[in-house]
């Protein structure tokens, strides 16, 4: 009985693998396989037969199971995975069955919107369908989401069958244009700006050629930080006109714009500079903001004020001597440890350079506190006089009364017994008489004599220009 049974299965496996279409489907060669009109007797050679029909008949009932599973879902699931001969298909497999090794098409990727003919519509009677087809039209703008910059995210709209609206397409590429543009300035001004402790390609040649100059020996480091600008210090070298001290400090204004919006005032009032001002672009005027202090500096050191040296100036690099010693700066007078006596002189010193600086250097310094204040040698040394203004400024008075509340709070906190109050301290150094009884009233007479000051200025600046125009010859 097994021996018929035997016998039964190799007669049907032999008429089922024999057929050479069928065999060459699997990839299998029957001359190999059996010889050349033979039959085989090899056990081995038929079990490996039947293993292949029951992998084909496993793989069909996958891609049942699979399309059962999927229907018309538009997110489809695939069991490929799990086939067993997935590298092969049989010559009797149908007919919308992929074949993995022969199509790049995806059948559960989606299919883009098919192009409107050239005519403008497709289709003939009833069936017309136009360019300007509400669902056509919104399958198109989802394919065209793809053309946006590849920071956007879109999504897969085309597998979601998204159809969208005019409008809406638009304001995403409007959104897409503007998104595009803010990352190219956020990259321009990492390229093109200095930061708080790194500087810019065009600001880094400019220090190069100083070194190779020999103005500048070598550039050692950041020394300190502020809103405006970057202090580095640098080892001197020589110049033909003029010596260079051992030690340099290099002030380099950084070239962001952000903390100079707001101190425009300082600059576009100043008579020195107000004709310049109005025909510069933003990233001159802060070289104009460098060429500022350089101006004030030099009032200051020909007064005999203690203030940095100035060594030079390119663009928006100022090179100056060094206030400290040994690569070490000195400390403002904030974080200095004084003495009674030590804050006491320093209090006297700081009244004097106040009343130097009104009076001879005819400039306010505008912002001055123990922050800007450095203790250097047993002196007092003043710093940062870029945003420094004239006493004809429209509001000077207003500023010089902030430096008098600054220093008279900061040395009166100090036990400073001798130091005067803010108002004692304006009139002191203005040589004005104002009295008045509190804060406010002060403040009042100063506007009121900003007010006279300016209308002053302004008629002197008509007399000036009127005698210029006067002067100059007509041309025949």
């Amino acid at each position: 009985m097994l021996e018929t049974r035997s016998l039964l299965m190799r007669a049907w496996l032999y008429s089922r693998w024999t057929s050479s279409t069928y065999l060459h489907g699997q990839g299998l060669d029957t001359t190999a396989l059996i010889g050349e009109g033979t039959e085989t007797s090899s056990d081995l050679l038929l079990a490996q037969m039947l293993q292949m029909e029951f992998d084909r008949e496993y793989d069909a009932q996958l891609r049942r199971e699979e399309n059962k599973f999927n229907g018309d879902s538009k997110v489809s699931i695939s069991f490929e995975n799990y086939r067993m001969v997935h590298p092969y298909e049989d010559s009797e497999s149908s007919d919308d069955e992929v074949d993995w090794q022969d199509t790049r098409h995806d059948p559960y990727g989606p299919d883009k919107p098919s192009p409107i003919a050239k005519r403008g519509f497709v289709g003939k009677g009833k069936e017309i369908t136009t360019k300007h087809d509400e669902v056509t039209c919104g399958r198109r703008n989802t394919a065209r989401m793809e053309n946006f910059a590849p920071g956007f995210q879109v999504g897969d709209g085309i597998g979601m069958d998204l159809k969208l609206p005019n409008r809406v397409f638009n304001a995403l590429k409007q959104y897409s244009y503007s998104e595009q543009r803010r990352s190219a300035r956020i990259h321009e001004t990492k390229e093109h700006s200095t930061s708080d402790q790194a500087i810019d390609s065009k600001t880094r040649l400019l220090l190069y050629k100083m070194v190779n100059a020999g103005v500048l020996e070598s550039i050692n480091g950041c020394i300190s930080t502020g809103k405006e600008s970057v202090i580095f210090h640098a080892n001197g070298g020589s110049m033909d006109e003029k010596m260079v001290p051992a030690e340099c400090a290099i002030k380099v204004f950084k070239t962001t714009l952000n903390e100079f919006k707001n101190r425009d005032k300082y600059i576009k009032d100043d008579y020195r500079f107000k004709d310049r001002f109005s025909h510069l672009n933003p990233r001159k005027i802060i070289r104009m903001w460098a060429e500022k202090e350089m101006h004030n500096l030099i009032r200051m050191q020909e007064a005999r004020i203690c203030c940095p040296e100035v060594v030079m100036l390119k663009k928006h690099i100022l090179v100056m001597s060094f206030i400290g010693q040994d690569h070490v700066p000195a400390p403002k007078l904030k974080d200095a440890k004084l003495s009674s006596e030590d804050m006491k002189r320093a209090y006297y010193q700081v009244l004097d350079m106040m009343q130097q600086l009104y009076t001879e250097c005819k400039l306010v310094h505008a912002d001055l506190s123990a922050y800007n204040m450095l203790w250097h040698m047993g002196k007092v040394w003043l710093i940062d006089v870029s945003q420094s203004v004239e006493p004809t400024h429209p509001h000077g008075l207003r500023f010089l009364f902030r430096d008098c509340k600054n220093v008279s709070q900061f040395f009166q906190k100090s036990g400073v017994t001798d130091a005067m109050g803010e108002r004692e301290l304006f009139n002191a150094v203005s040589g004005l008489d104002i009295t008045a009884d509190n804060e406010v009233d002060f403040l009042v007479e100063i506007e009121t004599l900003e007010k006279i000051n300016e209308d002053h200025v302004q008629q002197m600046g008509k007399r000036v220009k009127m005698t210029y125009e006067c002067e100059i010859p007509k041309e025949d």
